[in-house]
């Protein structure tokens, strides 16, 4: 059973509250017990922020609801969702510890503004950091039957960065990365929040996973016609700045490690629409000179062999280079003294001798650097922005692909592989010890 101390030191590292670290680690769990769910496994579609966080780019913003598509419209029944939500808290009780009171489940169906029909749910649950007293904190739960799906969904690996992730992984039946991408950019156009500009140009941020822009336009089309709303444009975006910059701060501060100023993603809006209608995109810099028998590192960070506190690190390298944030490092030399450099992260690389390094630019010192991973103490995100000197080659290489949905033999095959329900244990012995 995971330990209290483990989330702790995990929000510490992130520069981020305990308890959106721990809504983090329940929402892997939950995840975990819906797709393990018979009746839920090959009808309910992830999709939204989370989905971005949990299966595509780890070094994302942390985000606290679960948002479903659900290919058969008679889920949408209270009476339904609350026998199979039962089910679902007691398999995520069984595995993890997790209490998630079956009676204390919430699901408000109703009538959205195009008259269909969706659901809002309330999962409670209690976790190693809740507080023990006043109401438990929740997960939401939004549903809808009624969205247009373009593009084939596909069973991706959920990010679970944390001691307990089962051996045979966690998956999820997701929208694409396209079409994730698509429905972002139609968010962007319908209601113009902070968090939508934020992924937005993330997502275009990264080179390596961008679809070509004729299958993106095709895929917003699509979604904007289903939703009765012409095509975004910046011109349409504009006056809608003042209303992002003042909610900004609230909306977005509490998911990151470092907020970004919005200017540096607004200003990218033109350069993203550009790309969109024309297909064109300013060249990237080129990459830092890799040394002979060096080897780039692209993967993601479940698949590094590190200690779990280095991966930490490198994660919140990761997040920073995604944003085009400097980090403070603190960072101990060969001789034993201690360093504080404030680095642009660029990249990550295995040497001829197998050791890891991270290469970044010194903003101090005005020149390129390179440090051992085992030798760095500590990391921290800056609110200092920069102009990108070199290939940004921290983020992994595109989103992670599997192969699309298919039989229902196969995904029956990959609940099989999945953690087994442990035999029952008493209740007392199972719940989570919050001396520790």
């Amino acid at each position: 059973m995971i330990d209290k101390r483990e989330l702790l030191d995990t929000a510490t590292r992130m520069s981020l509250s305990p308890h959106v670290v721990e809504k983090d680690f329940v929402l892997g769990w939950i995840l975990a017990g819906i797709f393990a769910n018979d009746a839920l496994a090959e009808n309910w579609i992830f999709k939204g922020g989370t989905c971005l966080k949990k299966c595509f780019f780890e070094t994302y913003r942390f985000s606290e609801d679960l948002d479903f598509t659900l290919t058969d419209e008679s889920h949408l029944d209270a009476d339904f969702l609350a026998r199979t939500f039962a089910e679902v808290a007691e398999w995520v009780y069984e595995n993890s510890g997790i209490e998630m009171p079956a009676d204390q489940q919430r699901f408000d169906i109703y009538t959205n503004p195009r008259g269909a029909t969706s659901c809002q749910g309330k999962l409670p649950y209690s976790g190693p950091v809740s507080p023990r007293s006043g109401g438990m904190p929740r997960i939401k739960l939004d549903l809808t039957a009624h969205e247009r799906v373009v593009l084939a969904p596909v069973r991706v690996p959920v990010f679970h960065p944390y001691s307990d992730t089962p051996t045979d992984g966690i998956f999820a039946l997701s929208y694409s990365y396209e079409e994730v991408f698509g429905e972002k950019v139609r968010a962007l156009a319908e209601r113009t929040r902070p968090r939508d500009l934020y992924d937005v140009i993330n997502l275009f941020r990264n080179d390596d996973a961008r679809p070509s822009p004729a299958v993106l336009l095709d895929v917003i089309r699509q979604k904007c016609e289903f939703k009765g709303i012409g095509l975004p444009t910046l011109a349409a975006l504009e006056p809608h700045f003042d209303e992002l910059t003042g909610a900004w701060q609230t909306m977005l501060a509490h998911q990151l490690p470092a907020l970004p100023p919005v200017d540096v993603f607004w200003e990218e809006l033109p350069i993203f629409f550009e790309w969109l209608e024309g297909g064109h995109a300013s060249v990237a810099p080129a990459a830092l000179t890799v040394a002979k028998g060096d080897v780039v590192i692209r993967e993601r960070m479940m698949r590094l062999d590190l200690p779990s506190a280095a991966q930490s690190s490198i994660e919140i390298v990761r997040f920073a280079a995604a944003n085009r944030l400097c980090v403070d490092l603190q960072y101990r030399k060969i001789d034993g003294s201690i360093t504080s450099p404030r680095i642009e992260p660029y990249s990550l690389r295995r040497t001829q001798a197998n050791h890891i390094v991270l290469h970044g630019y010194d903003v101090q010192k005005d020149g390129n650097r390179s440090y051992r991973v085992e030798r760095i103490l500590s990391v921290q995100v800056t609110n200092q922005t920069f102009v990108q000197r070199y290939e940004v080659e921290l983020t992994p290489e595109g989103p992670v692909r599997v192969a699309p949905t298919a039989t229902r033999a196969a995904a029956s095959s990959f609940r099989s592989a999945k953690v087994r329900p442990k035999r029952r244990a008493s209740r007392r012995r199972r719940r989570f010890d919050f001396r520790r």
